[in-house]
């Protein structure tokens, strides 16, 4: 009984305690809580969220779940875009004790009054202000409810890497929305190998006028990028674009990729003039993505009814509503976890003399951290969707629409998001699925292009600044069929030259170029040189015998190759006589004796296999040495006449007759050729003869060969000799190493060929051993290269690279051709599988008959210790072992069971025995005439 009263004076005390606590709350809450919105109304953004914000307060305070009683109010001033009147009013608002502010709009403005709130400790929640900036950690109190330009940056770096264009020009406004947003832009397209090749800002002022613009456009259309960012505002924006309609900026050939300020204007303005619509024709413009919804088809309806249709609904009403009800929700959270608006002066203030400022006015959100922390801590869903964010302070899953105009108003041609890039699905569908980035996921529909046309832009033009481009062409000494300079001229020609000049005919665009020569004239230049002046700017591309190696390709970009390269050995050689030793030589040392080696280890294993069964493999030790000599040596020729009785003899017989028909075929196969067929000769076999040896060899001078030689292959400097022309090569070659000659010559295979057409006693010894191709040098990520690469797998294609080729390189070969040089000679390395397998099979034979042994003389062994004067030691039971596998096995018990069971089947045909074991049959007839 006491226990029951005890718990009911528990009960009665903890509802206490809770009515206690739920009532402290309800008195906490005020009747109305003030909050501010800070923007201009006079904008087109402004005049949207105007109607929006009042709408979400009315809302708001209609719905009783939500604050309870509590009323919220919203003070509106208009910034006029202007940071110092922002201030001013930001400032205004913090002696009416708000709790947050809505906004501001410009980005200009909420990097000014983001300071006071740091200060003083009151929210800002902007639905419009974008610069990527502001969600830093110098301000804490500023809270981006709309996507930053960090991720609409992404998705326009992502637009302009879909259509594979390589630079922008990118126009600003030149204040912290637009510097900010265009440094975001660079990083973005840095990610992927893009890049901003000319930016220019517009003043922020008022007062720019027309004739500035029309400045900035001309400097901008004597760029060699054709696709424009444009993010300004609308005002500066139109007005951008109506200059570069002018100027037929706006026609084939050109891209303009407008931010989200274009989608403000259209959204809530449409339709425009048509002189504005014919301005933009083909631009394309990114939008905030909000889902389809219900509420959101709702809240359209309702506004088309409260503006009578003559004000649009854009995006950035709709997140300055959910900006309302975010605040909303916040404060009850925080009217929930106890907390109360109070605010205290900043002693700091006082201590500044003011003026007659009134500084002292301005107070500090006592429970600022609070609600802002429930404000981050939110997670709701609006009608821009779902509404909460991550750790960096942004909101989760941004998303754009790509739009694309045309006509009197514009298309949807996609959506970007930061889960799946660029699809034509909503991205709230593909949340459900695993993210998926992959280029060939990335899809937009088609686009209407400035110039009203399907085909998407090149995205670059030459500069029409007056200037050609300038190419370095390589003076030739040697081998001038590749590229030569015309006397006392500017003029070149030659096989590399002729390609060029071909395929820049093939570009669909007219090049203006002028061939500057490089070199003194006297000896072959440097290549690795000439191609190092692309990436000081001195030339703009390099044309010639350029090969494409790999340092080279890290700092510039090579076209298709159009000749196939790779470096070769020559050598002098003689003609290979046959000597008395010749059939030698289609074997190397080293498998010729391993060949021989097998041949004894392979007869040895037959014969531990047969001994104790085969009266062939037995008898006195010099006859059973010969008998393994003998069948050995007569497997080669398939004509070995004992026969086998055990099972694994017949196993590793089998296995090595196939290894010699292998070889033997191999070496007849061989020698027919060192015998039939002319054969050349050389002390060099190639690369690897070269590194082993200590003699000097020669490589071209200017080419990269000498460097390859170097660092790649290990030959020593010291053994490198430079040579200029084909006749050094033909002197050195016949000097040879002894007389201060040259034991070869490296260099790459089209030089090689054409040397060798005029000279008959060298040729290419080995194989080549690096494979590479010659190309025309551009700078990194230029687009020329690619157009050029095209127009080269043309010429391959319609044959007029072959024409090209025939026309300078095809020369009248040495009547010596038909001979071959004398084939390398047949190695190991080309049969060790063969030999491991057949060992592998000696090795397991073997292993069972050890095993097999092992077994017999364990069952011998009882016996012969029965009796108890005997003790078994090791050296006896070695020797009682060696003696069990030289004695012949006894087959009397095995014999006398098979005649019982002959005996057992009367009827058996003695005929057919005789035929089954004709030797026995011959055996019995001797007996019996011996008996006679």
């Amino acid at each position: 009984m006491d226990s029951i009263r005890f718990g009911c004076w528990v009960f009665l005390f903890c509802l206490l305690l809770s009515t206690t606590g739920y009532s402290r709350n309800l008195t906490s809450r005020p009747a109305v809580v003030n909050i501010g919105a800070l923007f201009t109304f006079e904008s087109s953004i402004g005049r949207v969220a105007k109607i929006a914000i009042q709408e979400a307060v009315k809302d708001v305070n209609a719905n009783s779940s939500i604050l309870r009683g509590t009323k919220l109010n919203v003070d509106m001033r208009n910034s006029n875009c202007s940071g110092f009147i922002g201030m001013v009013e930001a400032m205004r608002f913090m002696e009416t004790d708000v709790v947050a502010i809505i906004g501001p709009q410009s980005s200009v403005v909420a990097h000014i009054i983001s300071h006071v709130a740091n200060q003083l400790q009151v929210p800002l929640l902007s639905f419009a202000a974008t610069d990527p900036s502001l969600n830093s950690l110098q301000f804490p109190f500023f809270v981006q409810t709309t996507p930053s330009d960090l991720h609409q940056m992404a998705a326009v770096s992502d637009v302009v890497d879909y259509y594979g264009w390589k630079q922008v020009t990118a126009i600003y406004i030149d204040d912290d929305y637009g510097r900010n947003g265009i440094s975001a832009l660079g990083d973005k397209l840095a990610e992927r190998r893009c890049r901003i090749s000319y930016k220019v800002g517009i003043p922020p002022d008022s007062g720019v006028n027309r004739t500035d613009i029309l400045d900035i456009l001309i400097k901008v259309a004597l760029m060699e990028s054709r696709v424009i960012i444009l993010h300004v505002n609308p005002d500066v924006g139109f007005e951008v674009f109506s200059v570069a309609n002018r100027l037929q900026m706006m026609g084939n050939g050109w891209a303009w990729i407008t931010t989200s300020w274009l989608s403000s204007v259209l959204d809530s303005a449409s339709p425009l003039p048509s002189e504005t619509m014919d301005s933009i024709q083909g631009v394309l413009f990114l939008r905030q993505h909000t889902p389809d919804s219900d509420r959101k088809r709702g809240f359209y309806s309702r506004w088309r009814k409260l503006t009578s249709g003559s004000l649009g609904l854009n995006s950035y009403g709709l997140y300055a509503y959910d900006s309302v009800w975010l605040i909303a929700h916040a404060i009850d959270a925080f009217f929930n976890q106890g907390g109360i608006i109070s605010f205290s002066n900043d002693s700091r203030l006082r201590s500044v003399k003011d003026g007659g400022l009134h500084l002292e006015a301005m107070s500090i959100f006592d429970d600022g951290k609070l609600l802002l922390n429930n404000i981050l801590q939110s997670d709701l869903v609006g009608l821009t969707g779902r509404i909460k964010f991550d750790k960096d302070r942004s909101l989760i899953l941004p998303a754009y629409d790509v739009n694309n105009v045309f006509g009197t108003g514009f298309k949807r041609i996609g959506y970007w998001s930061n889960y799946s890039g660029l699809t034509v699905v909503p991205p709230e569908i593909l949340y459900t699925n695993p993210p998926n980035r992959s280029s060939t996921n990335q899809q937009l529909y088609k686009v209407i292009w400035p110039g009203d046309t399907l085909i998407t832009p090149r995205g670059w033009a030459f500069a029409n600044n007056g200037k050609q481009l300038r190419i370095g062409v390589p003076i030739r000494v040697s081998f001038r069929e590749f590229v030569s300079q015309a006397r006392e001229t500017d003029t070149f020609k030659g096989f590399c030259i002729d390609v060029f000049t071909t395929a820049i005919t093939l570009l669909p665009y007219p090049v203006q170029y002028q061939f500057i020569p490089f070199g003194d004239g006297e000896n072959n230049p440097s290549y690795t040189e000439l191609v190092n002046k692309i990436t000081t700017g001195f030339f703009d591309a390099v044309v010639g015998d350029i090969a494409i190696v790999t340092n080279r390709t890290k700092i510039l970009d090579f076209t298709q190759p159009y000749v196939a390269s790779g470096l070769v050995v020559v050598a002098p050689f003689r003609e290979s006589n046959s000597i008395a030793w010749t059939f030698l030589r289609p074997f190397s040392a080293r498998l010729w004796i391993v060949t021989g080696c097998f041949f004894f280890v392979v007869g040895l294993v037959v014969w531990i296999l047969e001994h104790r069964i085969n009266d062939e493999f037995r008898g006195p030790p010099k006859r059973q040495i010969i008998t393994v000599i003998w069948f050995s040596l007569s497997t080669l020729f398939f004509a070995h006449r004992e026969n086998t009785m055990s099972t694994l003899a017949r196993f590793v017989l089998l296995i090595w007759l196939f290894v010699v028909l292998i070889i033997n075929s191999n070496y007849t196969a061989s020698l027919t050729s060192i015998l039939t067929v002319h054969q050349l000769s050389s002390p060099i076999k190639g690369i690897e003869s070269l590194k082993e040896s200590d003699e000097p060899v020669g490589y071209q001078v200017g080419s990269f060969a000498g460097y390859y030689l170097s660092e790649e292959v290990g030959i020593s400097k010291s053994r490198l000799v430079a040579l200029g022309s084909p006749e050094e090569y033909a002197k050195s070659l016949q000097l040879g190493p002894g007389k201060g000659g040259v034991a070869a010559i490296v260099d790459e295979r089209p030089y090689v060929e054409l040397f060798l057409a005029g000279q008959c006693t060298f040729r290419i010894v080995g194989r080549e051993f690096t494979r590479s191709g010659w190309g025309f040098a551009f700078p990194k990520d230029s687009p020329l290269a690619v157009d050029m690469s095209t127009a080269i797998l043309a010429l391959s294609e319609n044959g007029d690279l072959q024409r090209i080729h025939d026309k300078w390189l095809m020369q009248n070969t040495c009547s010596s051709d038909t001979s071959e040089l004398e084939a390398d000679k047949l190695h190991l390395r080309s049969f060790w599988g063969l030999f491991l397998f057949c060992g592998i099979a000696c090795l397991m034979s073997l292993v069972i008959y050890v095993l097999q042994i092992t077994r017999l003389f364990c069952r011998a062994a009882p016996a012969e210790s029965a009796s108890p004067d005997q003790c078994p030691s090791r050296p006896g039971n070695i020797r009682r072992l060696l003696t069990l596998m030289d004695q012949k096995e006894d087959r009397t018990k095995n014999e006398s069971k098979r005649r019982k069971l002959e005996r057992s089947f009367p009827g058996k045909d003695q005929d057919g025995e005789s035929l089954r074991n004709p030797k026995r049959k011959e055996t019995e007839g001797t007996i019996g005439a011996t008996s006679a």
